[in-house]
């Protein structure tokens, strides 16, 4: 019995994985023609023309360069899809107060994604870049390869939509009795290595951009604890 209950929920978790890989894969096309518009309205505002210069290195840089950046864009427009079909997925195992909370989270979650994306895309990346144009001078003048840009701001968005979800997570944990506020505090060591290690695997292997992650990402985390009390 309790074989077949396992089975069954795997069969589940199964059945949301696909329709989540599927509703990204069904807005790629639309957002890979997205990506191709909005690259240079990207770069334009991170990157003036003035201050640096975007090359691609390869013949198909370019190509594989807004692939990546129209599955990042269909993964964002998908978000709170996915976050509904996990929502369906842990429902049946929740009392009624606890949907509630629950059904709570999964809408601010999506709000929060957005969010972190935007944070990063008008706060973190306007300082990395102007750290990165701090170095040129008039023997050495910045050159940026459209891949590794791209990828880094990217990939920061992505990073920066994840850990907004910290206070939800740390909300949602107490509120079904997982963790108490105590011992989250207790945790705080543990939560800190962590998110420096999370950071260190989103961003490229610079202290600069890891801290510029790290730092919103563990405020993030007070903040849950500061709602929770």
């Amino acid at each position: 019995m309790e074989e077949n209950s396992f089975l069954g929920h795997l069969e589940a978790l199964r059945k949301v994985l696909l329709r989540s890989l599927l509703a990204v894969a069904v807005l790629f096309p639309i957002c890979w023609f997205l990506a191709g518009k909005l690259i240079p309205v990207f770069t334009n505002l991170l990157l003036p023309p003035e201050q640096a210069t975007l090359h691609y290195f390869s013949p198909m840089e370019a190509f594989i360069a807004e692939l990546k950046m129209g599955a990042i864009i269909s993964f964002a427009m998908a978000f709170p899809y996915i976050a509904w079909q996990f929502w369906t997925f842990v429902a049946p195992a929740l009392y009624k107060k606890e949907k509630k909370v629950l059904g709570k989270a999964v809408v601010f979650s999506s709000v929060l994604f957005i969010a972190g994306a935007a944070f990063i895309f008008y706060v973190i990346l306007p300082i990395l870049m102007r750290f990165a144009f701090s170095f040129a001078s008039p023997t050495l003048q910045p050159t940026f390869g459209l891949a590794n840009f791209l990828g880094l701001a990217g990939g920061l968005m992505l990073a920066g939509g994840l850990f907004f979800q910290l206070p939800l997570v740390v909300i949602v944990l107490n509120r079904f009795g997982i963790i108490d506020l105590a011992k989250m505090k207790k945790a705080r060591p543990y939560v800190i290595v962590v998110l420096l290690i999370l950071a260190a695997l989103a961003t490229p292997p610079d202290i600069v951009s890891q801290l510029l992650l790290f730092l919103p990402a563990y405020a993030l985390f007070e903040l849950g604890l500061l709602f929770t009390r």
